[in-house]
């Protein structure tokens, strides 16, 4: 890959800029207000609310902080390699997110040394006191969750900013181009954007972006952990089923998969699928649904395991894909036969699964090109497609086999992102060690 650097000079902050910090600092009044919405919604933590106008209940740790702040899980997750790599050079990490599910993951999968802290809403009073706070020494802002304030606010404190692990849809980028003035305004205030393709790059320079393109670091995650003994107990009660895993679908799918696996299930009459949904809120709607048709379903949230008269097993919990992809030799990957972009199937992947998915992948669109240039996943625009790539997988051992190498193969091909990111990232790496020297010292 390339890592020619595009340079792109700051530019002043434009009027649209100006008048969303003064909407943005009158907003501010109105957190109360939407921050009881959302708690209702069960889109906040009580126990945290605090966190986003600001309001620390952590002290910040003694020298040099690596802040990183990623949307929700997915982004969380991608950058974890990184912060593993960070704590080895004695750097201490913050790491902010937006959604209740990414605190969830990040209680249950981070070390306890890594500070998180929800984002706080862009209003300036919130970003101040957020900032004078944590006094971050570095800031990396993974993929596009670029929040206007929080940046204007860090390149006003000379705080060094990196947009990592940078992409820009083809959907996104005629909106972005909409407002480029905006846009180059906030991606100029980065020293560098660290981006996933030749083709994010162009994008990203097209709107006034300093780039470098280093992969993506959702091709260089580990896969996802899963408790042994819970393993064997579902291999236990599945043993000699054929299984089929649905991951992170998205309403509208669901229906999808129950008509493909009664489809299924007259040529594989053991057949179980598991549908583990992308919120786990949704699982006691999608057994209703499945109940009205008269086939059988078990929900793990109510600690149920599937039985011989399971026809799908909804797993709606959070944290558990690991153990599912270990469970099932095929993964259909969700948010994909709706309009979502499709979800990573990397972590699927590193645990030796064929992958199927939809037409709707715009979030990936690099890596299901590569996999399906190479065998390595299946497309299946309907529901009929769907079932016949399963039922091809589920039927051909040989076909199975090979589409599980020829995907890890693709995934160790296009790897390195880590590497690459950390080369572009050592002079800032480099300060922040001198920094802490100094103050052991």
């Amino acid at each position: 890959m390339s890592h020619e650097l595009r340079k792109a000079g700051t530019s002043p902050v434009p009027a649209t800029l100006r008048l969303y910090g003064r909407l943005s600092a009158a907003a501010g009044a109105l957190a109360p207000v939407l921050l009881k919405r959302r708690l209702k919604q069960g889109k906040e933590d009580p126990a945290r609310i605090d966190e986003r106008r600001g309001i620390a209940r952590r002290p910040r740790p003694a020298g040099p902080l690596v802040w990183i702040h990623g949307a929700s899980v997915g982004e969380v997750l991608a950058a974890a390699a990184l912060m593993e790599r960070l704590r080895a050079l004695n750097l201490r990490i913050l790491l902010t997110s937006g959604t209740v599910t990414s605190a969830a993951i990040v209680a249950k999968r981070f070390p306890p040394d890594i500070i998180h802290q929800y984002i706080p809403y862009d209003s300036p009073r919130f970003v101040a006191r957020f900032l004078d706070h944590w006094r971050p020494g570095l800031a990396l802002f993974i993929e596009s969750d670029l929040w206007p304030n929080l940046i204007l606010a860090g390149a006003s404190r000379r705080l060094p900013m990196v947009l990592i692990n940078g992409r820009m849809s083809q959907r996104s980028f005629p909106r972005w181009r909409r407002m480029a003035g905006t846009i180059a305004a906030l991606l100029g205030r980065f020293d560098i954007c660290l981006v996933q393709s030749e083709t994010d790059a162009e994008r990203f320079a097209v709107l006034g972006g300093r780039v470098a393109v280093t992969g993506n670091l959702k091709l260089d995650v580990r896969a996802p952990p899963a408790d042994e003994s819970r393993l064997e107990r579902l291999l236990f009660v599945t043993r000699g089923r054929p299984v089929v895993v649905a991951a992170s679908t998205h309403p509208g799918e669901e229906e999808i998969l129950l008509n493909a696996h009664r489809t299924l299930a007259a040529y594989f009459p053991s057949l179980l699928t598991v549908i583990v949904p992308r919120h786990p809120k949704r699982g006691e709607a999608i057994a209703r649904m499945i109940a009205a048709s008269g086939a059988r379903a078990a929900r793990r949230s109510l600690e149920q395991l599937p039985t011989a008269q399971t026809d799908i097993y909804i797993a709606d919990t959070m944290g558990e894909l690991g153990l599912f992809y270990r469970l099932a030799p095929i993964v259909f990957m969700g948010g994909s036969l709706v309009p979502h972009g499709g979800q990573n199937p990397i972590e699927a992947i590193k645990l030796d699964a064929a992958i199927v998915h939809g037409p709707h992948v715009f979030n990936f669109t690099e890596v299901y090109d590569a996999l399906d240039r190479a065998g390595g996943a299946r497309r299946a625009d309907d529901g009929d497609a769907l079932v016949k790539h399963l039922g091809h997988l589920l039927s051909d051992l040989a076909a199975r086999d090979a589409a599980r190498v020829a995907a890890a193969d693709v995934v160790d091909r296009l790897g390195g992102a880590l590497e690459r990111t950390l080369a572009a990232l050592e002079p800032y790496l480099l300060q922040l060690r001198l920094e802490r020297r100094a103050a052991d010292a």
